[in-house]
């Protein structure tokens, strides 16, 4: 019973061609229709044969995993590249009784052993992300850097400087800007501070743009309060040797009353849909959100913003409406094993070797079902055991005497599906093949 229970977070198979191997994508939501159907929302996964890139690619793997991989045995190696997965961001809506059971996808561990991917049953792992429009491949945002070469080089302790010393850059040091040792008691400060908020609500009645968006005193006098007021207050008396005779004065320059504003109070209304829609899409992606709507925004007006809009009222009722939508979304759904005989299935008494050709993979001349695999011109056929893990992993199980001359290369692909190519080593007169994109130091199989 648990087995048939699907839950959203949930890695599926999905089966959308009988002919094909089965489809590897993450339940984000299940939907029921008006007809009573259950759909669910998907995150897609992609082999390394369904990648369409202009550029082969170069693998790349932990120095501990690289001398490990130099140690499998060619089977193994020919199985790890199976278990390979591509993240992509793409969505796309299935029919839940598409699916043909679970497995687990998990981030490439550089510190857990490779062949721990092989002794899980339906395990697999990912380290880079593809995009389907760009045909482009990047590095997971969660990749975990562990080892040497991520730590930070500290230089021995030299001792501290004479002073006065060439050695000491004024330009390194921290700037201070406010010191609890002054001469002023907390009443004054308090009373300095009253005064700073004052004077920032008469700034904002004079600011034209200000009045607009804090049409009430009400509204001005919240925002003249907030930590960018109290913080300029401090900075100022700092600036004038805590004389509040003279910070009183600073406040009210001869250009005017200081205005002092924070993301919150300087960003449109516009903007601040703009960023509620891209937080929908992106989550905190910060980067992306910049990218692709607030590109005049900088980095950190942007993060600035997003811890300031958390504290707003629009945010709690943003929170309250997920709560109750996710309340009445579907979390799990029931779906028997699926039992429907397979199109490619060949007749014939069960053990029988249907014409004496061999299973292509394992070569096997008994099975209790045959199936028919690849271009129907070259008749060959699989065992139910290379068949089924055929549908799981995209590839055969043993390496083949046609693929036996390029073993990290091209599966064989029935006729329709897209092909790829091997991902060849750019080295020099290497000719060896990774399993991922080459992001650091290549890997030699």
């Amino acid at each position: 019973m648990a087995a048939n229970m699907y839950r959203v977070g949930d890695y599926v198979f999905f089966e959308t061609s009988s002919t094909a191997p089965f489809q590897i994508r993450r339940i984000e939501e299940l939907v029921k229709t008006a007809n009573g159907n259950v759909e669910a929302k998907v995150m897609c996964y992609y082999r390394r044969r369904d990648l369409s890139l202009e550029k082969p690619l170069v693998g790349v793997l932990e120095e501990e995993q690289e001398r490990e991989a130099e140690q499998l045995t060619e089977k193994e190696r020919h199985q790890l590249r199976h278990r390979e997965l591509f993240l992509s961001r793409q969505v796309e809506t299935l029919p839940a009784t598409h699916i043909r059971g679970k497995c687990s996808v998990t981030l490439l561990n550089e510190t857990e052993s490779l062949l721990s991917y092989l002794n899980k049953e339906d395990a697999f792992f990912y380290a880079l992300v593809y995009d389907p429009q760009q045909k482009s491949l990047l590095a997971d945002r969660g990749e975990i850097r562990v080892g040497q070469r991520y730590q930070a080089e500290v230089p021995p302790w030299m001792g501290l400087p004479a002073e006065g010393s060439e050695e000491v850059d004024s330009t390194q040091l921290e700037t201070l800007v406010y010191s609890p040792a002054h001469g002023l008691t907390d009443r004054q400060l308090d009373q300095f501070l009253i005064v700073c908020r004052s004077v920032g609500t008469f700034a904002r009645a004079l600011d034209c743009s200000s009045s607009v968006k804090q049409p009430s005193l009400h509204m001005s006098a919240a925002a003249a309060s907030r930590d960018v007021t109290l913080l300029h207050a401090m900075e100022l008396l700092h600036r004038t040797g805590y004389d509040l005779a003279r910070a009183v004065a600073a406040l009210v320059p001869p250009g005017g009353p200081v205005l002092c504003r924070d993301e919150m109070e300087e960003w449109s209304a516009s903007e601040a849909n703009l960023f509620e829609e891209a937080l929908e899409k992106y989550g905190k992606d910060f980067a992306d959100i910049r990218q692709d709507f607030l590109p005049w925004k900088s980095l950190k007006n942007i993060v600035e913003y997003y811890y300031m809009w958390k504290t707003t009222d629009r945010y709690v009722q943003q929170k309250r409406v997920k709560a109750v939508e996710a309340e009445s979304k579907l979390k799990q759904v029931y779906i028997p094993n699926y039992n429907n005989k397979a199109t490619g299935v060949l007749g014939g008494p069960e053990g029988a070797t249907a014409g004496g050709r061999p299973c292509e993979s394992c070569y096997t001349m008994n099975s209790g079902q045959w199936y028919a695999w690849g271009p129907a011109h070259m008749q060959c056929r699989l065992c139910q055991s290379c068949w089924t893990y055929w549908k799981k992993f995209g590839g055969l199980k043993y390496p083949t005497r046609l693929d036996s001359a390029d073993v990290l290369g091209s599966d064989r692909l029935p006729a329709g599906m897209t092909s790829h190519r091997p991902h060849r080593c750019t080295v020099t007169n290497c000719g060896k093949e990774g399993k991922k994109f080459c992001m650091v130091i290549t890997l030699h199989f």
